[in-house]
């Protein structure tokens, strides 16, 4: 069995319950004036423009996508917007349960733990508040590094951040972004969380060819992570079962 010096996790769909987008995105695109279908509609298809961070900050990205939804909204309201669409991605975000006690037993391994996370301006400002926080070693979004999966600078991001090579690496994604083969293409090894909420999960360009190990639940993580790297006597514990708490809102 290889041995792992760090696990590094997707966030949406991964450390997360399956991402949909709910009620809550409705308030944004009224304050726009735009019809929500409209809005949604121009958020998908300009979702990597989006994460790649090219369009400067929150508000003027979203200026960009009023222009593309083809509505010109006052300045305040596309402030009150941005707060009301921060509001709706947290709304939407769901720790799984397992998250943080799977975290927790990484670390208390001695292993290192991170995320690569596509994704807009929103998930850096508040990941700090979630309780996943203090258990992550490194955070690499792709809208502060300018690129998006399965781009080969996120992976490395992580590596220089960790002062590790990437063999010893153990990446966990949903498969979206064609991350795991990204993943595997960077020098570590990848596996899918395919849990079963994700049938419905709200992916962009999945992994769809994906052959590689699979896992049906995020604890499961630290059976296949199997020793201690280096402590050969030393097994895994099992993971606790204790509620880790969602997201607020």
């Amino acid at each position: 069995m290889p041995t792992y010096q760090a696990v590094l996790f997707d966030f949406f769909g991964t450390l997360t319950r399956s991402v949909q987008r709910g009620a809550a995105h409705r308030s944004t695109a009224e304050l726009l004036g735009c019809a929500p279908r409209t809005l949604a509609d121009v958020l998908d298809r300009t979702y990597y423009e989006r994460a790649c961070g090219r369009l400067g900050d929150a508000e003027a990205t979203l200026r960009w996508v009023c222009e593309q939804a083809g509505v010109h909204p006052s300045d305040d309201a596309v402030r009150a917007a941005v707060a009301s669409h921060h509001r709706a991605v947290r709304a939407d975000t769901r720790l799984r349960d397992e998250a943080v006690p799977t975290l927790a037993v990484l670390r208390g391994l001695g292993l290192r733990t991170g995320v690569i996370s596509d994704c807009t301006h929103e998930l850096p400002a508040f990941l700090p508040q979630l309780p996943i926080a203090p258990l992550l070693d490194v955070r690499v979004f792709s809208v502060q590094v300018g690129r998006c999966k399965p781009d080969r600078a996120l992976y490395q991001a992580a590596c220089r951040r960790l002062d590790l090579a990437a063999a010893d690496c153990l990446y966990v994604g949903d498969g979206g972004s064609q991350e795991l083969t990204g993943a595997e293409r960077a020098g570590m090894t990848a596996v899918r969380l395919a849990a079963p909420d994700l049938a419905g999960h709200m992916v962009f360009n999945a992994d769809s060819g994906w052959s590689g190990p699979v896992l049906r639940s995020l604890d499961e993580v630290v059976d296949l992570v199997g020793r201690v790297p280096g402590r050969a006597d030393v097994l895994v514990p099992a993971v606790a079962a204790v509620p880790a708490g969602c997201a607020p809102g």
